[in-house]
């Protein structure tokens, strides 16, 4: 194997982004989204009154993350080319992925994944990032690494290395399972390893974790109840004295606030007043604020019930379902295939944390006004497809030729 790391490749060149910009909007443009966007994000036929967030699909970093993935499949055509998981978490657009013959890794590969690789091979980091272990395997193969991951993921990054410089443990807010998070948590280990960090889901969390730091506790009993969620040999009678909170950049603000004001709090209780073993950055990316601000905003205009679009394990847009399911009906949905009739919708209960079938979702004959929004890593397509689907079962619409 070829020890030499291989030469960087510059994906973004203007006849590379030419290609790649034609292919996108191909796959993933709405004239109609676009058009309504141009009204006020209002679009009213007969008793129908559909209303758009101001905010919505795409971000920035999501679009980027595409876009270096089709340059990459137009770059190295020829080569083999691998994605560390998911791009970003939507079925629609991972599907594609595999239509430009870009194959799917584990997130977490392990040996005999990794076993296949060589120095022709490419391979795809995705938006959120990757943990540090699996990268440093990738380079030990010699692949090219096309790297994707989010600005504001590694904004993350450099807070928690911070921490892990001055011996200052990361209490990470956020779900230990996702790809970020485990990402995030890698690098609180900081480069030597010795870094340590904390993953809370919640503000239930949060308080527990805020008791044991003020009054201390049962460490044993502790750790039983945290033990996939904290760094190797974490001691929470040596580890919980300086704390530094982070998140996963697409949890919801008013939780990681929630949060940093119960650590700040038992921290300056059990230090007499003292704050300077506690730190914080407001590491929650812009767009997912900027659409849970405009949510809020669309909520405020009562709409009659709300649909949610995009990827069931997607993080920002989960938090959508939760800020709008405590004041109206609110549905989850992938796509318009979910919408099979007036009467039945396929959508994810975040509760059960399953997909289930309810009926009575649509009331016909009476003016309605839907509200729709989606996640950052939703196409506007799919969008489109679900508002035409909605227009159809009202009888607003004819239905989609297939």
């Amino acid at each position: 194997m070829d020890p030499r790391p291989p030469a960087h490749v510059n994906l973004r060149t203007p006849d590379v982004m030419s290609h790649v910009q034609a292919q996108v909007e191909s796959h993933y443009r709405s004239d109609l989204v676009e058009a309504i966007r141009s009204r006020g994000g209002v679009h009213r036929i007969g008793m129908t009154t559909i209303r758009l967030a101001k905010q919505f699909g795409f971000c920035y970093g999501v679009e980027r993350a595409i876009d270096l993935a089709y340059a990459a499949a137009k770059v190295f055509a020829g080569r083999r080319i691998f994605l560390l998981g998911e791009i970003i978490h939507n079925p629609d657009v991972n599907a594609q992925m595999t239509v430009l013959g870009i194959r799917h890794l584990p997130a977490r590969p392990d040996a005999d994944d990794l076993g296949e690789l060589g120095p022709d091979d490419v391979v795809i980091v995705p938006a959120f990032g990757a943990e540090t272990g699996t990268i440093n395997a990738v380079k030990e193969r010699g692949c090219q690494i096309v790297d994707t991951t989010c600005g504001d993921v590694m904004s993350v990054w450099k807070r928690v290395r911070q921490n892990a410089a001055e011996q200052v443990t990361s209490v990470i807010h956020g779900k230990s399972s996702h790809e970020e998070t485990r990402a995030t948590a890698s690098r609180a280990l900081g480069p030597d390893g010795r870094g340590q960090y904390l993953i809370v889901m919640d503000i239930a969390q949060a308080g527990r974790v805020g008791e044991f730091v003020e009054h201390g506790g049962n460490a044993d009993g502790f750790m039983r109840e945290f033990a996939d969620a904290a760094s190797p040999g974490f001691d929470p009678c040596i580890h919980l004295v300086r704390l530094g909170v982070a998140n996963q950049t697409t949890m919801l603000r008013s939780e990681t606030e929630a949060i940093q004001q119960i650590l700040r709090a038992a921290v300056a209780r059990r230090d007499g007043g003292d704050e300077s073993n506690f730190r914080y950055f407001d590491t929650i990316c812009g767009a997912t604020q900027d659409r849970q601000d405009a949510l809020f905003h669309l909520l405020s205009e009562s709409p009659d019930l709300l649909i949610v679009i995009g990827g069931y394990n997607s993080s920002n847009t989960t938090h959508l379902v939760e800020i709008a399911a405590h004041s109206r009906p609110t549905w989850f949905v992938r796509n318009f295939e979910c919408l099979r009739s007036s009467d039945e919708i396929v959508h994810y209960d975040i509760e059960k944390k399953s997909e289930t079938t309810s009926s009575g979702w649509l009331p016909l004959g009476i003016p309605l006004t839907v509200g729709i929004t989606a996640g950052a890593s939703c196409p506007n397509n799919l969008i489109e497809d679900t508002i035409q689907r909605v227009l159809e079962l009202r009888g607003e619409a004819p239905p989609a030729t297939p």
